[in-house]
């Protein structure tokens, strides 16, 4: 376990906040962030912060900021209904590279879930998904987990060096993630390559668009029934992975990310899918990337994610 210490960094203590008042406690000062408070956790929160992958695929930068930034939001909401006991292990060390940063990100998040813990992944840059999904591989093995990649583009991008357009081409070619065990939802055919459309189809990869999901009439229940409806039959026996890049939510909502877009899902239904993540019993891992904390509005953004984190630990089940 001491390995998971050593290539973290413990989250910065001005961000647990604190009314000092006993009648409105605030969840600063209730998740544990020494490490004898690991051991009795049931769900961990592990930040990366870094942005070079979003860099590479010619982003706006400033996802780096975002671990911090939701941090600072999250820990002043109140711990009403959450039952679990959280622990923050802080942020992933850093590498002289993207690629040394996702070795020791996958190497972390393999004894977390080893652990039998339940995992809030903050990016970051989208790219975190690869070691992330790696880690579900190996510690669950190929056959038996989902990933579910929420965000409106693909992310099977082919590229030189890897970056956070490619982190489900990765795990597909490396034979991580099966691509009938892979869902995209989300994502808008106006920012979706028809090519790297064609390959998740004649694959054989699970497609939701937006546009599929905008001709409901009741957007925030068809969102997750669509969802259930192709995938709960696995549910039960594997292992879920739930990605959501946050440029997935309307920039009305949600304008602090890497590639806003006017369209999206709204706010509520993003919450409505994280609370569906989190009711799900094999859920292991959601993950949160593409925060731009220097392009947000009101903290807007952070706030969102800050709320989808407290509805997945009042909901985990």
């Amino acid at each position: 376990m001491s390995d998971i210490f050593n290539n973290t960094s413990r989250p910065n203590s001005d961000l647990f906040f604190s009314r000092n008042d006993k009648n409105d406690p605030r969840l600063g000062e209730i998740v544990g962030r020494e490490e004898k408070d690991y051991e009795a956790s049931d769900i961990v929160i592990l930040g990366c912060p870094q942005d070079e992958g979003v860099r590479r695929n010619n982003g706006r930068e400033g996802a780096a900021l975002a671990p911090e930034a939701i941090r600072e939001q999250f820990y002043k909401l109140t711990p009403f209904n959450i039952k679990r006991k959280i622990f923050d292990l802080g942020n992933v060390k850093i590498g002289a590279s993207l690629e040394e940063t996702h070795d020791t990100h996958t190497a972390v998040v393999k004894q977390i879930l080893t652990d039998g813990k339940r995992l809030i992944v903050l990016g970051g840059g989208n790219d975190i998904s690869y070691p992330d999904g790696k880690a579900m591989a190996e510690v669950f093995g190929v056959e038996k987990w989902i990933g579910i990649n929420i965000d409106s583009h693909l992310d099977v991008r082919i590229a030189d060096r890897r970056n956070s357009g490619t982190p489900y081409r990765q795990l597909l070619n490396e034979g991580l993630l099966r691509p009938k065990y892979f869902f995209e939802v989300g994502f808008q055919t106006h920012l979706c390559s028809p090519v790297y459309y064609s390959y998740i189809r004649e694959l054989g990869v699970h497609r939701i668009s937006l546009e599929l999901l905008r001709s409901r009439t009741e957007p925030d229940l068809e969102l997750k029934e669509a969802i259930k409806q192709e995938f709960i039959r696995h549910s039960s026996s594997l292992n879920t992975f739930f990605g959501f890049d946050l440029d997935v939510v309307r920039s009305a909502d949600a304008p602090g990310t890497s590639a806003p877009s006017p369209l999206g899902i709204r706010a509520g239904e993003f919450i409505q899918l994280v609370k569906y993540a989190a009711s799900l019993a094999n859920t292991r891992m959601v993950e949160f990337s593409e925060v731009n904390p220097k392009y947000d509005a009101d903290n807007r953004t952070t706030k969102l994610v800050a709320i989808g984190m407290h509805r997945f630990c009042t909901g985990v089940a």
